[in-house]
């Protein structure tokens, strides 16, 4: 018999879910993307395009720094069915894309392919039901983009074009505002809501309080900063997971527990460190680890767990190659300073920029992932000094000094 109780209530950290709607040409996407680099901080922000490409105009020109831009990976999209969104949620997921913009997330509903054609397609078939049997096809599938939008494990920003709404009352006809081109309530599931209009927001819906009523003109980083902020008040449900994995007592159905509770919340592939060797690895793994140790008459948890699933579950995809150690450099720590080497003009080359990183710590670098944390915090603290006017310049004087001097002599 299942067990219904309640425990206090906490406020975990969280990825942004954000919607911009407005008119065509009123700055939805140049704000998705002015908004997604201050949410990544250095990290991949990737545009699901069903504009005809239009989110390129935004993109950076090589060769031409001086009429800046944004850099993300871009999907275009001409058919819309949302199933195909799933798909692109997917490749997100495993191309670690910080940031996802799907602009515009309207056409899923009403554009070619789109819910509605399926709805309508469903319903026109003989014995369905009409539109009433149409929406017992769509529903389903609705529900599965629902699904994989709002358990994206980045941040996710989506578009929606807005259209006049419109009441009848007897021969009067009166606009008593807009309505965004999406199922009825689509803003419920977001946290933030910014309607536009000529480039500047107005915040209508929030759970963030200093969001609270803001109207801004041309919206940039500092309103992903703000978000970003507020959503790392509270406690980290990964460490959470982590403290329950570390408890004393713990049983394998406990563990088996947990896991069924991360996978639920789609934190497995979230990364994490083993609650006693500190080595880093997934959740699902480290969840996995302490498992087969608590297994009744298992052997000890070595390096390459199996999975302790409920069934014939299939095992979790094995984790890329880990830096191992307690003080091993994290993906966070790896991505400002992806960030801070481009900013300051580093190359993009990876021989050569692993060369950089080994003149900037003093020894050979044959990997990133060989770094350690103590490495990772002093490249960040290196790079950083080289911010502002004439960084660029001082960091390729620095270059040039480190390597003659570790340049042996002829």
């Amino acid at each position: 018999m299942t067990t219904f109780t309640f425990a206090p209530a906490t406020r975990e950290q969280a990825k942004a879910r954000i919607g911009l709607q407005g008119p065509a040409g009123s700055g939805k996407t140049k704000t998705a993307l002015r908004i997604a680099q201050g949410l990544a901080k250095g990290g991949p922000i990737g545009v699901v395009d069903t504009e005809r490409g239009s989110a390129k105009k935004y993109a950076t020109v090589p060769g031409r720094p001086d009429l800046g831009g944004h850099e993300f990976g871009h999907m275009p999209m001409d058919t819309h069915d949302p199933r195909n969104l799933v798909q692109a949620v997917r490749a997100a997921e495993d191309a670690q894309i910080e940031v996802l913009i799907v602009d515009s997330w309207s056409h899923f509903w009403n554009g070619r392919g789109g819910l509605l054609e399926i709805v309508e397609e469903a319903g026109s078939a003989k014995g369905s039901g009409g539109t009433f049997g149409g929406w017992r096809t769509g529903n389903p599938i609705e529900q599965q983009m629902l699904d994989a939008l709002l358990n994206y494990r980045g941040h996710l920003i989506v578009t929606m074009r807005t259209k006049g709404d419109y009441v009848i009352e007897g021969k009067k006809v009166t606009k008593v505002g807009v309505k965004a081109v999406q199922r009825e309530g689509a803003e419920y599931e977001l946290d933030v809501v910014m309607d536009m209009v000529e480039g500047t927001a107005t915040v209508t819906k929030t759970r963030y309080e200093p969001l609270t009523g803001l109207v801004v003109h041309h919206p940039g980083e500092d309103i992903g900063e703000v978000i970003l902020e507020q959503l790392g008040q509270g406690v980290d449900p990964v460490a959470v997971f982590l403290d329950e994995l570390r408890a004393e007592g713990l049983t394998y159905q406990g563990a088996l527990e947990i896991h069924g509770r991360a996978e639920r919340r789609g934190l497995l592939g979230a990364p994490a460190a083993h609650p006693v060797t500190g080595e880093a690895m997934p959740l699902g793994e480290a969840i996995k680890a302490v498992g087969i140790a608590l297994r009744p008459s298992a052997p000890a948890a070595s390096s390459s767990p199996t999975t302790p699933a409920h069934g014939t579950r299939k095992e979790d995809e094995a984790p890329s190659p880990a830096r191992t150690g307690s003080d091993a450099i994290s993906p966070q720590m790896m991505r400002k300073i992806f960030a801070l080497l481009k900013a300051v003009g580093g190359p993009e080359d990876r021989t050569e920029r692993l060369r950089v990183v080994g003149l900037l710590l003093g020894h050979p670098v044959g990997s990133m992932n060989e770094l350690s944390f103590n490495d990772g915090a002093e490249l960040i603290d290196t790079l950083a000094a080289f911010d502002g006017d004439g960084g660029r310049e001082r960091f390729a004087a620095t270059l040039d000094k480190l390597a003659a001097e570790f340049t042996p002599a002829a």
